[in-house]
């Protein structure tokens, strides 16, 4: 199960791109034991990412740009690959790594650019915009990890794990991103009157929700994760994707089978006792599963 987890997260190249993270010597962006790697190593990652993609395809010009130029529909299992590669160079890699990730998304972002069908520009460079998916993005991987994780941290725990995405986010572009959880609640409260729930974004959530690019079979399962991702939105997010809240439902069944899930996947990835983290583990990050 880890192993075919790990090839749908990590592509055909995941054992040589996980040795080369973990194995160059050098120095890294972040020691051993700093939130974000605590945050990013978890399998509450795979619910966190779902949730994340969510929210941020709310943002207008960020979801164009989405539609647009991602992909994301005919190479979604490759979309999920390259942004699990990307998390775990910048997480664990050494420095000069990091830094190579970043200018190469920094200049994929500057070519993106067009107009939205409501006639609006947008370019994927623009701060304001990256400061969106940002905000989103630690939002959702912090509150998925604070439910799921295998050891939530206390709040300066998180505090921390918001000011490690943030030296991130500055390599990106962002212009002052949020360095604790909450400056964090405060921006993205200051971006709730630019968003919308606009036919792409509806769209994009009856794709991961509904339709995933799965074997019948493993949907259930998927099922699961995709109802928690669901649970992690705000309720003015899940109102303006028509995402009801079943409260009594949720509660009784779909967080206890989330919790389960995340335990499932976390046990399936670890390493054998004993076994080389680098070496013998299905996953990009630390000990536990790192993916998005």
């Amino acid at each position: 199960m880890g192993a075919m987890i790990f090839r749908r997260v990590a592509g055909p190249d995941g054992a040589a791109v996980r040795a080369r993270i973990h194995d160059t010597p050098g120095p890294r962006w972040f020691a051993p034991g700093r939130p974000i790697r605590v945050v990013h190593g978890d399998a509450s990652m795979f619910v966190g990412g779902l949730g994340a993609l969510l929210l941020q395809s709310l943002h207008p010009l960020a979801m164009a740009a989405v539609a647009a130029h991602s992909g994301y529909r005919g190479d979604p299992w490759g979309r999920l690959q390259r942004t699990s590669a990307f998390l775990a160079v910048t997480t664990y890699g050494v420095a000069d790594d990091a830094r190579a990730a970043v200018e190469q998304v920094r200049g994929i972002h500057e070519k993106v650019r067009g107009t939205t069908p409501e006639g609006e520009p947008y370019h994927a460079a623009d701060p304001r915009l990256l400061g969106w998916v940002h905000a989103a993005e630690t939002e959702c991987f912090l509150r998925a990890h604070e439910r799921y994780g295998s050891g939530p941290l206390d709040r300066a725990g998180y505090d921390a794990y918001v000011a490690d995405t943030a030296r991130v986010a500055e390599a990106l572009g962002v212009d002052d991103p949020p360095r604790d959880r909450r400056a964090l609640t405060a921006r993205l409260a200051a971006y709730r009157p630019e968003l919308r729930a606009t036919p792409e974004a509806r769209a994009a959530a009856r794709f991961l929700l509904l339709e995933p690019p799965l074997p019948l079979p493993v949907r259930p399962l998927y099922g699961v994760l995709a109802a928690n991702a669901v649970t992690l939105l705000p309720s003015w997010a899940r109102t303006l994707l028509r995402l009801p809240r079943l409260a009594v439902v949720e509660d009784i069944t779909v967080r206890p089978a989330g919790h389960l899930l995340t335990r499932t996947i976390r046990w399936a990835m670890n390493p054998p006792p004993g076994a080389s983290s680098s070496t013998s583990s299905p996953r990009l990050g630390t000990r536990t599963a790192d993916g998005r």
